[in-house]
């Protein structure tokens, strides 16, 4: 842990993010032999046209490591030099240790805190992130992995379509790091709405098959539930307005957004809501199509490749924005940071 405490004017950069996802690659015309349903609907409705679904001896851990390996890789650091990691995830190994415990053993960290934060799954992409930038702002911490991980295809119903056609599994990993005042992650602006608290979640009760006999998921009596509909109509009804009052509290219109990145739920919701923002469809990137709806991770990895292709670049204004279970939303304005805003407190 670096001693920057003395230092409370920094801000906090993303140095590097990584991702993880499993080998299995799921397509919709393997979803029309399992499910009523057909590769037509799915495209039309959801956008997806692939997802990657883990194996059975494959967990949020073993997801989480390996993303957080490649955040340290890309960044050209030791994972030893972590100070601190948080996993947000809502399918962890065990109900406890933390599955961070787990993730730092596996990424072969020592002797440095890790927890986790549980904000519903796919609120996680900006609530997890906004917890551990609050640490590397504290001047406490200097390098803080951020962890994204979950394993959603654990939790289905094997004869549920609803979830079944939309939800894949993933790990990303913000690795965060002190950086000029005035760059970088700025507070986020969050909320929930406990009315919309069975819109989407992870219901407990008991289920049998036709024949009587009992249906489990991997999480025993624990099966994944959600009202597409009503996230539907939370996200276009609330989440453009949303937008308006996050840009706003930091004196911009949603015209300077440079770039504008939607938790993945669905293709074709995301482009609704460029198109209520006012905004041409370029300002945005989706990876839901190819990965399905990757919970917290979807808005990590969409980063990742906004990095790899070119489109990010320092100064920019990135937005990033995530909804879902208790209909948690969150909100976050990056100034994005290049290679040379790090190393300024080493």
């Amino acid at each position: 842990m670096a001693d920057i405490a003395s230092n409370n004017t920094h801000g906090v950069g993303i140095r590097a993010i990584g991702g993880h996802l499993p080998d299995r690659v799921v397509t919709n015309a393997e979803l029309e032999e399992r499910l009523d349903t057909t590769d037509a609907w799915i495209s039309e409705f959801i956008g997806v046209r692939t997802r990657r679904w883990s194996a059975p001896d494959e967990w949020s851990s073993d997801l989480g490591a390996a993303a957080l390996l490649d955040a340290c890789e890309r960044a050209g650091v030791s994972p030893e030099t972590v100070d601190l990691v948080v996993c947000g995830t809502y399918t962890p190994d065990n109900l406890i240790p933390a599955t961070a415990v787990a993730i730092m053993g596996k990424a072969g960290i020592q002797n440095v805190p890790g927890f986790d934060v549980n904000t519903g799954g796919c609120p996680g992409g900006t609530w997890a992130l906004d917890v551990g930038a609050k640490y590397v702002a504290s001047g406490a911490y200097r390098r803080v992995a951020v962890v994204l991980a979950d394993v959603s295809t654990k939790t289905f119903d094997p004869q549920d379509r609803t979830v079944g056609v939309i939800f894949g599994d993933g790990a990303a990993c913000y690795l965060l790091e002190p950086v000029e005042a005035g760059k970088g992650v700025t507070s986020a602006l969050l909320r929930s709405d406990p009315t919309a608290y069975t819109t989407a979640y992870v219901k407990r009760e008991k289920r049998t098959w036709a024949d009587g006999t009992p249906k489990q998921s991997a999480f025993g009596d624990n099966f994944a539930h959600m009202h597409g509909r009503g996230v539907r109509d939370f996200a276009l009804d609330r989440i453009p307005g949303f937008v308006e009052e996050l840009v706003k509290t930091h004196d911009l219109s949603v015209d300077d957004i440079d770039l504008i990145v939607f938790h993945q739920a669905n293709y074709h919701l995301i482009h609704l809501l460029m198109e209520k923002l006012g905004l041409p469809a370029d300002r945005t990137m989706t990876n839901v199509q190819k990965y399905g709806n990757t919970s917290g991770a979807g808005v990590p990895l969409v980063l990742r490749e906004a990095m790899d292709t070119g489109r990010l670049r320092p100064g920019a204004n990135v937005v990033i924005v995530s909804f879902g279970a208790g209909m948690s939303h969150g909100g976050t304005l990056i100034r994005w940071t290049g290679d040379d805003d790090f190393g300024l407190f080493a």
